[in-house]
């Protein structure tokens, strides 16, 4: 969402390094830029006037010109100063007195109040609460059994609202029910509009008076921008909210709104929707996203997205296997699996600090997430035995693996010849002889990294179905497959020889 206010900032500051010593002049220059950016990035007009005038009133002290490194100090305020924009730190839900606990959600039409009301309950189930949610939208065609759906597949019990019944009535009754179930938290998924009405406004204000919610979350789009720090002010006025979701945060909108919501309605950013997948529902903090935006990374999201994706005894079962070189496809095939919960490969390189850079170097160049998804095919469509047992694939089970993967033998016998140099690598490694690393080896998934040499630990042949490295099933440098690779260098040893002889 941020990567074009990203650029941005990073050009100005860029500038402001390259300045020996800063003085006024060369300050008021960069925060011009830095006023155009935000304006750019569709952040409310007094917003950032009001930041650019506390960055300008810290930058002119003798902090900054009295530094050695102005430049540096200068970043270090506007970050800061972002981190206060975008509300100074995170806040908790409000849970306080005994359960059940009430959170209303509430906004238009359209913004994800459905999905984002079943992204909290599997939030807050790993949070040890027991959710219960309650379709309380009768107007839209086919939200309660939306709703309906995704509590099931979540294991989540579901008030049975039906479109007959009157919404306040609706959640008035689920409150008891959730108490003679044992819920803790009850969550209400209230009904929008395409715009504010008088009559919904009315409806809403009946259920907040009837369940006395504990938390009013307003659900807003964040593609919408600035219309939607509107609609949050209209709601707040009416409800009083507790806070904010701001839902497709992992869209190509320019992010004004998650830097003025706060601002402007003086309620905090809860939770940000970063993906469509139910687990894609993370806690905003600003100093995180403060840091994404300078291109610092964000390594501690990073490690709490592994940490709920990663089981501690199957990683250690894991451990054992590598210890004892007996790591196979099926156990490959898993580590794939966990990576993907994870998100996608380049929203991960955006949490690295530094790799954000690396990213915008490569252009062009995609990620390798198809090239994963042909690998699991591959192993997907042989059977267990084979998986556990690669030497058992014979010429005739290498057919069907390829057919029923849509793939060539040769791709086969590519990911069968890369697995088994791995495994004998891993022998290597766990007896003590750890490999000299090939010349010219790439990073995994990075094919033709400008200015990059290889990274340290890289297995010669390659980690199978990562393009990028020798002998990869898929596309390598130059955009040829890894056997017309594997061709043209022959080729070119068989030429190289050629002119020695002569």
């Amino acid at each position: 969402m941020f990567d074009s206010l990203s650029d941005r900032l990073e050009s100005v500051f860029k500038k402001l390094r390259g300045h020996g010593r800063l003085d006024e002049g060369n300050i008021q220059e960069g925060l011009r830029e830095v006023r155009l950016a935000l304006l750019e990035a569709d952040v409310n007009f007094k917003v950032v006037k009001d930041f650019v005038e506390r960055v300008k009133a810290r930058a002119l002290g003798q902090d900054v010109l009295g530094s050695l490194t102005p430049g540096q100090q200068v970043i270090k305020i506007v970050h800061e100063e972002l981190i206060e924009l975008l509300g100074g730190e995170s806040y908790a839900l409000d849970f306080k007195g005994k359960p059940p606990y009430v959170i209303m959600m509430a906004g238009l039409q359209g913004s994800g109040k459905t999905t984002s009301a079943a992204k909290l309950a599997l939030y807050l189930r790993r949070q040890k609460y027991q959710p219960y949610l309650v379709p309380a939208d009768v107007y839209r065609p086919a939200a309660i059994d939306q709703l309906t759906k995704l509590g099931s597949e979540l294991g989540v019990p579901v008030y049975p609202s039906t479109v007959e019944m009157n919404p306040v009535d609706i959640c008035a009754a689920a409150m008891r029910e959730a108490e003679l179930k044992g819920c803790s938290v009850i969550i209400l998924d209230t009904a929008g509009r395409l715009h504010i009405d008088e009559l919904l406004m009315q409806e809403l204000v009946g259920i907040k008076e009837k369940c006395r919610p504990h938390e009013i979350l307003f659900v807003a789009d964040a593609m919408t921008g600035q219309d939607a720090v509107t609609v949050a002010e209209k709601f707040n006025e009416v409800l009083d909210i507790t806070g904010v979701v701001l839902t497709k945060m992992d869209g190509d909108a320019r992010g004004g709104a998650a830097l003025s919501i706060k601002s402007i309605t003086g309620k905090p950013l809860k939770f940000v929707g970063m993906g469509e997948r139910l687990s894609e529902l993370e806690v905003f903090h600003p100093d995180r996203i403060a840091s994404r935006i300078l291109g610092m990374g964000d390594v501690l999201t990073l490690i709490e997205k592994a940490q709920a994706t990663i089981d501690a005894k199957e990683a250690e079962a894991l451990e054992k296997k590598f210890k004892k070189a007996e790591f196979d496809l099926e156990d490959f095939r898993t580590q794939m699996r966990r990576i993907k919960k994870l998100g996608s490969l380049e929203g991960i390189m955006k949490l690295i600090p530094g790799m954000g850079q690396i990213r915008k170097q490569l252009q062009d160049v995609q990620m390798p997430e198809k090239e994963l998804a042909r690998v699991e095919a591959m192993i997907n469509s042989m059977t267990m035995a084979e998986r556990h047992d690669p030497k058992i694939i014979n010429p005739s089970r290498k057919q069907r693996i390829a057919k029923g993967s849509g793939v060539t033998v040769t791709e086969v016998n590519q990911l069968l010849k890369n697995f088994e140099q791995m495994q004998k690598m891993m022998k290597k490694m766990m007896g003590g002889k750890m490999p000299a690393m090939p010349q010219g080896a790439r990073m995994p998934g990075m094919p033709g990294m400008p200015g990059m040499g290889g990274m340290p630990g890289a297995l010669p042949g390659g980690m199978p179905g990562m393009p990028g490295m020798g002998g990869m099933p898929g596309k390598g440098p130059g955009g040829r497959s890894a056997a017309e690779a594997a061709k043209l260098k022959e080729k070119r040893k068989k030429a190289k020889k050629q002119r020695k002889k002569k």
